[in-house]
């Protein structure tokens, strides 16, 4: 796993924060220059392999990040081991929760990764000396909540077809951020946790792709590699 230190700074903004997709996020975007400067000297950039955890649920974590590439999986692991995947995070996405020390999720690696990490102790400080931070991350929440809502009605009320579309759609919105879509992306999950992710089978997911397929809406290029030649059209299908 690859580290490097983010402490080359000029006057103002810190350098590797200028052209940092999270330099704008929830957090990075509420801090000063002088905040900024502050928590650069103690951040480390860190290359997560696909499949590797960043968060182990019920662990006490010392830490917090922001996605810089690639997509992260949360997930619940019931107490007879079965796991849930309940949501995916994309660059430059927050993760960890504020003043919270035991993770109630684990977060892992859905592609290779590139996060920047930081020390809790740290920002919760600058949390509470941020009014803006403050109300940054309260939006944030709120934000999550509403998305989690919206999924429970995909979930819940949604043919197959719009469940599948949905999450394709919410793929091509969020995993390019230097792009508002990315009419090509590569999948972060497998079919099984496609499955488990939208609660169908594997077989309903791989028929409602074949069907997308065929009526022009996505091309499998291979078994991970999509290409979307109409994107009104998923949005549309997906509801």
């Amino acid at each position: 796993m690859d580290v490097a230190h983010s402490e080359v700074f000029y006057a103002g903004t810190p350098v590797a924060c200028r052209s940092c997709q999270a330099r704008h996020g929830v957090v990075c975007g509420a801090l000063s220059d002088h905040q900024l400067k502050e928590l650069g000297r103690h951040s480390l950039r860190r290359k997560v392999d696909a499949g590797a955890e960043i968060i182990a649920q019920g662990a006490e974590t010392s830490f917090y990040s922001n996605i810089m590439r690639g997509v992260v999986k949360l997930c619940k692991v019931m107490p007879d081991g079965r796991q849930q995947i309940v949501g995916l995070q994309f660059a430059p996405d927050f993760v960890g929760r504020p003043f919270v020390r035991e993770s109630t999720l684990s977060a892992e690696a859905a592609t290779d990764a590139e996060i920047c990490v930081f020390p809790r102790n740290l920002l919760d400080r600058m949390i509470a000396e941020t009014p803006e931070l403050q109300r940054s991350l309260h939006d944030q929440a709120l934000k999550e909540l509403d998305a989690a809502r919206a999924w429970m009605l995909t979930l819940g009320r949604r043919t197959a077809e719009e469940k599948v579309a949905s999450l394709l759609h919410l793929i091509a919105t969020h995993a390019e951020p230097q792009a508002a879509i990315s009419t090509a992306f590569d999948l972060p999950l497998s079919r099984a946790e496609i499955a488990d992710f939208l609660g169908l089978t594997i077989e309903t997911v791989s028929r409602q792709m074949t069907r997308l397929r065929k009526r022009g809406v996505i091309v499998i290029e291979n078994s991970r590699h999509i290409v979307v030649p109409d994107m009104d059209e998923l949005e549309k299908i997906s509801g």
